[in-house]
């Protein structure tokens, strides 16, 4: 590939190329079967103008076929070349010379053989591209579908395509096959304005789609099925050009794996591989990822349906039974979703309409008794909606009947009435029962076939909304103007190795402001009993040595030595030990340290992500950090709300908030390391590779790190 970074493609770069007024297919033929033939038949119902180039026939079937593209009457906005990969680069040549508006390429065996030869053709097509001011789709690429204009540009059989409806979702794959898949959800109701696969990428790629769509007025969200690519910070290019065009993007990430995790030398390392950068880049850029593929369809058209801001963060659940009532107060907590309860007036209507072993609170179950009842479900569902704690109204439709249709009618007047959306979550395993098409179709109904899913996409929506509404990112520096130098001076001046001590460590996140624990190092028993008797009891002896970064896995530390004669048995303990390891360690002496007051253990570490640059993260600490897997990680540096929202998103978020009568940890505190060490990632980012604070003691007001591990770049 070209080694210059090219700027994304915008929608006037792609307009011919996507939303092609004429179509050549250059290698057409009438052999049944053949890519030319299927491609013609793709486009049987396209509103443009289609030619045919082969030099060996005159006609193919009832159509003229020209023998060049030079010959055809018109000079096409789209060329689909079908021929083999050999014959590939000097039709490109005459498309560009032709002033070919893109063209799109089927031949595969390019980069994907990994043969250098291959990787040099699919180079050359690049360059072509670059100089000639072509776009260029491909190779090894499936095609395309433009509901709009129903160009279906690709060799794969489909039908007619639906026009795209106002709540249209564009679709993005970087796997034909995978994007051909979903894309026949047009087929129980779903709505889309675009299809497009791009294959090898030489050069369009899925961040030029993104931007191209962002900028498309049939295009309502885009959804994105991404693999990688060279330089993924175009990527978060072009999801700004969507952001900015206030068009929400859905991405689910293939290839999740963290085999690199294993090698990592810090518990930030193995915590913070590239699904976690990748996911910290999004979510700074304002993108949605979802975990599931099957997600991704759902997601995208709920947000192509609703308003880009909720009325209200509450959501109401009416339903006709009560397990899935619980099923959806289950999920809505796991999501944060908040399911506030109805305000009196509301509640006194719940209770004249719902019979007394139904519940009319929310979740509201109002019973199977809406058989003998229809208008208590419609009673009960406009009073939820009707009250202003509420944004949206889920309804779990657990059985399809005849009576499906009625209530996704009910439900949709509704919607339209409240102005409201209205979220139906169907759970019956009759996916395509009666009332499944008319929710899909209905531009204030989303369906839903995932309880989860459908909480997952609220509390997406709420943060997407929060987002926006607190306006432009903001990053103030916390740190000392000269905390970037005197950090890198004594990084530069430690100890030849690999990784820093945690003396060495913690001098250089003490410049950026960050607490740490007071020390003295012991070169024997007896300095470390005066250095004890000075700090006073009870206190912690480590063994210091740039051989050993994790301590507690050597049996180097002893805390809590309440007295003399216990710190002279610890002494003697670590260093023996010290003693067993193999190959023997260098040993710098014995760090003894008073124990900080017991409170909740936090971790805040970083590394380089070669990709996307400095990460930070933040999880419970203590040994037990990498078998919970609790962590939130961000792009360094990070703002002090920033901060605040990656500590929220912890599993373990309560035990800062003050559990079983523990004082809870001043969280502004907190941020506000997080946020310096951050500052210390950004800035040494050319000399560190990896960084863990591991434990920050949080007891109430206070905040101290008791230990630190940097790992420098290269092991220089």
């Amino acid at each position: 590939m070209s080694s210059a970074r090219r700027a994304v493609y915008r929608h006037a770069d792609l307009a011919r190329l996507f939303a092609p007024r004429s179509i050549a297919i250059i290698g057409a033929s009438p052999r049944a079967g053949s890519f030319g033939e299927r491609t013609l038949n793709a486009l049987a119902h396209y509103d443009g103008r289609v030619h045919l180039v082969n030099a060996r026939y005159e006609r193919v079937g009832d159509r003229p076929c020209h023998p060049s593209v030079a010959a055809l009457p018109e000079v096409p906005d789209c060329a689909i070349i079908v021929v083999a990969r050999e014959a590939v680069e000097p039709i490109v040549e005459e498309c560009i010379a032709a002033g070919v508006g893109g063209a799109m390429i089927y031949a595969s065996g390019y980069s994907e053989t990994g043969r250098p030869e291959r990787i040099a053709q699919q180079r050359r097509l690049t360059e072509l591209a670059r100089a000639g001011r072509m776009p260029i789709v491909g190779p090894n690429c499936i095609g395309m579908l433009n509901f709009r204009s129903r160009a279906g540009v690709t060799f794969m059989q489909i039908p007619r395509l639906p026009e795209p409806r106002p709540h249209a979702v564009g679709l993005i794959s970087q796997s034909g096959a995978l994007g051909f898949s979903l894309a026949q959800a047009h087929e129980r109701g779903a709505s889309f304005s675009h299809l497009l696969t791009t294959g090898n990428s030489c050069d369009v790629d899925v961040a030029d789609c993104i931007a191209y769509l962002a900028e498309d007025p049939d295009c309502a969200v885009i959804a994105c099925v991404f693999e990688g690519m060279p330089d993924p910070t175009r990527l978060l290019e072009a999801a700004e050009v969507a952001e900015a065009a206030d068009k929400p993007l859905v991405l689910y990430k293939l290839g999740t794996g963290e085999e690199g995790a294993a090698a990592a030398m810090s518990h930030t390392g193995s915590l913070a591989g590239s699904m976690a950068a990748y996911g910290a880049a999004f979510d700074r850029a304002g993108a949605i990822l979802v975990e599931d593929f099957e997600a991704l369809v759902e997601t995208a058209s709920f947000l192509a349906k609703v308003p880009r801001r909720p009325a209200a963060r509450g959501a109401a659940v009416v339903a006709v039974s009560g397990g899935s009532a619980i099923m959806a107060a289950d999920r809505a907590e796991v999501h944060g979703v908040p399911l506030p309860q109805p305000k009196p007036e509301v509640r006194a209507v719940l209770e004249a309409r719902i019979p007394e072993f139904g519940s009319p609170r929310n979740p509201c179950d109002v019973t199977a008794q809406v058989a003998n009842d229809p208008d208590s479900l419609t009673a009960c569902a406009e009073a939820l909606l009707g009250d202003d704690a509420y944004g949206v109204l889920i309804y779990p439709q657990i059985y399809a009947t005849e009576l499906s249709s009625q209530r996704v009618a009910m439900l949709s007047d509704l919607a339209r009435r409240m102005a409201k959306p209205v979220c139906i979550v169907w759970t019956t395993e009759w996916l395509e029962g009666p009332g499944s098409r008319a929710a899909e179709e209905d531009p204030r109904v989303a369906l839903f076939r995932s309880t989860d899913r459908c909480f997952a996409a609220l509390a997406a929506w709420h943060a997407r909304a929060a987002r926006r509404a607190a306006g432009p990112r903001r990053w103030t520096r916390r740190s000392a103007p000269e905390a970037a130098a005197e950090a890198a001076a004594l990084l530069d001046a430690a100890a030849p190795g690999a990784t820093l001590t945690e003396r060495e460590a913690k001098r250089a996140l003490a410049a950026y402001g960050v607490p740490v624990v007071p020390e003295r190092l012991a070169r024997s028993v007896e300095e470390a009993v005066a250095a004890a008797a000075a700090l006073g009891y009870p206190v912690a002896v480590k063994v210091e040595s740039p051989d050993l970064p994790h301590k507690t896995e050597a049996g180097v530390i002893r805390l809590g030595l309440r007295d003399e004669g216990e710190l002279r048995a610890a002494y003697a303990a670590v260093m023996a030990n010290a003693g067993r390891v193999a190959p023997p360690p260098r040993i710098n002496g014995v760090l003894v340290q008073p124990m900080a007051r017991p409170g909740v253990e936090v971790m805040v570490g970083g590394r380089m992500d070669p990709q996307f640059g400095p990460l930070v993260l933040v999880g419970l600490g203590g040994v037990l950090v990498e078998l919970m897997r609790d962590s939130a990680t961000a792009l360094a540096p990070v703002t002090a709300e920033e901060a605040r929202a990656m500590l929220r998103r912890l599993k373990g978020f309560r035990a800062l908030q003050g559990f079983r009568g523990a004082p809870p940890a001043d969280l502004d505190r907190l941020a506000d390391i997080v946020c310096r060490l951050s500052e210390f990632l950004a800035d040494q980012r050319e000399r560190i590779a990896e960084l863990d604070v591991n434990p920050i003691i949080c007891a109430g007001a206070e905040a101290v790190a008791v230990d630190a591990l940097i790992v420098r770049s290269g092991g220089a």
